[in-house]
Formats: C-alpha cells, structure tokens, sequence
C-alpha cells in the first residue's frame, strides 16, 4: 500500500508540475492559480515559506479570483516550481 501511495504522490506531482506550466487563472498576494486535471492548485509565491500549509490564506485570496474553496478536499504538494495547494473534490 506505501508504493501505491508514492506513485499516486508522485503522479499527481507530475500533472500538478506540468499544469503549473500553463497560464494560470489569476494571481493572488500570495498565490498563483491553476486549474488543473486534480484539482484547483494554489503555487506559493511570497517570499517567505510558511511553517505549515497556509489553507486558511489561500480559501480567503481564492475568493479574490472568484473561488470558493471552503468545502473542497485539501492536500499539499511539494513540487520543483513549490508549494503547491491542491483543493479537489
């Protein structure tokens, strides 16, 4: 089951690294948004990297681009572009 879930993480990075490689879906104070095939992703783009993954922040700059991410399933990845904050159902 432990690979099983490693090669889920490691797929997941992988479609997570190549969405973020298209144009996103607007830009926060913090973040960069990308629709992408898992889910809405959130790139971290403050200079300073949180001790934990900020959900909080990113539900409440999400609705600055008209997203309401309150109920949505949360993860966090880490990818070479980041931080990245994946919200899925």
């Amino acid at each position: 089951m432990l690979v099983h879930m490693s090669s889920t993480n490691l797929t997941i990075n992988i479609l997570l690294e190549e969405a973020l490689n298209e144009p996103d879906i607007g830009t926060t104070s913090r973040f960069r948004w990308h629709a992408t095939a898992v889910g809405i992703a959130a790139l971290w783009i403050d200079s300073a990297p949180p001790s934990t993954p900020p959900f909080e922040d990113a539900i409440q700059e999400g609705l600055n681009v008209g997203l309401d991410l309150s109920r949505e399933e949360r993860e966090f990845h880490q990818v070479d572009q980041g931080l990245v904050l994946l919200f899925h159902s």
